[in-house]
């Protein structure tokens, strides 16, 4: 699976068992379970104790899938996706096809969220305005203290 920015790597031969995993990105050990069951991330190895092993391959894609998940990614697109990636080199423009058009998908949700988050910038300056207005009528209304 690709790398994303701010990769945290495991050192080779290293493992995280699935608390560490879930710890670390924020996603609960059942939904680790879940990824690996419906195919997002590769069967994991168990130890003795039959206690999930993510390997360096597992912790990266368990990155990647937060990454898009985070992202707004449907989880039957990311199925499909990881499914074109295990199908090897002869995907790869079908891959491509799939990001691009998630980007976009982003960048239209990016571009609504812009437009709600002016409109809370407008009303919290209307408001503050508002306040202020009635802070200076106040200070002016009060009439001067005797001595």
């Amino acid at each position: 699976m690709e790398s994303t920015p701010g990769d945290k790597l495991l050192l080779a031969g290293e493992i995280m068992k699935i608390a560490e995993a879930s710890e670390q990105f924020g996603i609960s050990s059942g939904t680790l379970r879940y990824y690996e069951r419906i195919g997002l991330i590769p069967p994991v190895n168990r130890n003795e104790s039959g206690i999930r092993d993510y390997s360096e391959i597992e912790v990266k894609r368990v990155e990647f899938i937060k990454c898009m998940r985070s992202a707004g990614l449907p989880i039957d697109v990311l199925i499909e996706y990881v499914g074109l990636v295990q199908q090897g080199d002869g995907t790869i423009e079908a891959r491509k096809e799939i990001l691009n058009e998630q980007r976009e998908q982003l960048r239209a949700r990016m571009r609504e969220m812009q437009k709600t988050l002016d409109l809370l910038d407008h009303k919290i300056e209307v408001y503050e305005n508002a306040v202020l207005k009635k802070e200076k009528e106040i200070v002016q209304t009060k009439e001067p203290e005797i001595i």
